[in-house]
């Protein structure tokens, strides 16, 4: 399948491998980082994943409208990609979690910037019937690297006797390797089968967000739904964590999430090129209300990790579908934007999310926070069923 996706395509899932990789170096550790190290609170946390992932979505708003206006993808993507690297080094010298916060800002503020524009770079290049598999396949990707950067975080404890802040420093070098290859690898294609030049190109007025249509709105509530659904992966590795797995090995946490997640989006990416969307996300959102219940009810760590493994089959089978859809239900000229504003909506869900489940964490305990999310989890899987997305 990976042959008859354009190399730009696949260069792109090289830069979010190795980003992804410096990533989660940092963000397996951060949760314990925040309330061992710095004193922070639960609540803190979900505030700070909160904010730091709605930062991100709704960046995406300007910077997808942006990429339309002027038909350029590129510039924007390199630009959020160094800002991401350059905040890696702070993590290490932070003293205070508002430090934290505001390099966890920054960071999901250059994701922001290259997201919607990356993933409308990947829909020019890609006819409809690929689509699936290219963002699966970038996807797939993505989540090794989530899997490479746990575990080269967990050795690096290991060999520095639990030097946190050492690991922090060291994630800068993949995130090296990301830009370079970026810098190196990925070309733009023809000004003609992407958006007008600045004098033509859409504005982000009124008129340019009449054309998206429903269609596009559908998928977007559908977004939002699945996003409450969810927690960060932050109250994971807290969850594991609390039932009895050491810090120095608590990045196993996302290492079991992001393995199946990789096996599984590609393939599944494709098969929906084939059979539809629609069933494969209802799938999806079964299998998050059994890993809700997986963990909210664990007394212990194997079913704790059976959660965890549930939680990357749903992820799997369900984040490359929507931005398919994304790509479907609009004009090509305005793809950019189409995906801003789908990740503006899901980036406010994400805080509210995240804000809320730091709240309930705190008054009424992981395991009712868990329970609460298997509902969200159930009346988006109804929603889903309903949809009317591809298929």
């Amino acid at each position: 399948m990976a042959a008859r996706l354009p190399r730009t395509v696949v260069a792109l899932g090289f830069v979010s491998l190795f980003m992804d990789f410096s990533s989660e170096m940092i963000h397996g550790l951060l949760p314990l980082f925040l309330t061992g190290t710095l004193g922070a609170s639960v609540a803190m946390v979900g505030l700070i994943e909160g904010l730091g992932e709605a930062v991100a979505q709704i960046v995406k708003v300007f910077s997808g409208a942006i990429s339309d206006r002027f038909g350029r993808r590129k510039p924007l993507i390199v630009l959020g990609y160094g800002l991401a690297a350059l905040t890696k080094p702070v993590f290490a010298m932070a003293g205070a979690p508002a430090t934290v916060l505001a390099a966890r800002l920054a960071d999901r503020l250059g994701k922001g910037i290259r997201g919607a524009p990356r993933d409308a770079l990947v829909a020019d290049l890609v006819p409809e019937d690929r689509r699936g598999a290219a963002y699966g396949l970038r996807q797939s990707m993505d989540t090794i690297g989530a899997v490479l950067g746990p575990l080269a975080a967990m050795a690096l404890m290991l060999a520095s006797g639990g030097d946190i802040r050492r690991v922090f420093a060291l994630a800068i070098l993949p995130a090296a390797a990301a830009l370079a290859i970026l810098l190196m690898a990925v070309r733009e294609p023809p000004a003609a089968n992407t958006s007008p030049p600045h004098a033509g190109g859409p504005r982000f007025n009124r008129a340019a967000l009449g054309r998206l249509g429903r269609p596009f709105h559908a998928v977007v509530a559908l977004g939002v739904a699945l996003t409450l659904a969810r927690l960060t992966e932050a109250f994971l590795i807290l969850r594991i964590a609390g039932l009895g797995l050491a810090p120095a090995f608590a990045p196993l946490a996302l290492v079991a999430l992001s393995a199946v997640y990789a096996l599984v989006a590609w393939p599944a990416g494709a098969l929906s090129d084939r059979i539809g969307r629609r069933h494969l996300l209802t799938l999806s959102l079964g299998v998050l209300v059994l890993a809700h219940l997986a963990l909210s009810l664990a007394n212990g760590l194997p079913a704790a990790f059976l959660g965890l493994v549930l939680w990357g089959l749903h992820m799997g089978l369900s984040q490359g579908l929507l931005s398919a859809e994304i790509a479907r239900t609009v004009p090509a000229e305005l793809r950019g934007t189409g995906f801003g504003l789908f990740n503006l909506a899901t980036g406010l869900a994400t805080l509210v999310a995240g804000a809320g489940a730091g709240l309930f964490w705190s008054g009424i305990g992981p395991a009712a926070t868990f329970g609460i999310g298997a509902g969200l989890a159930f009346l988006a899987m109804c929603l889903a069923a309903a949809a009317r997305l591809r298929g």
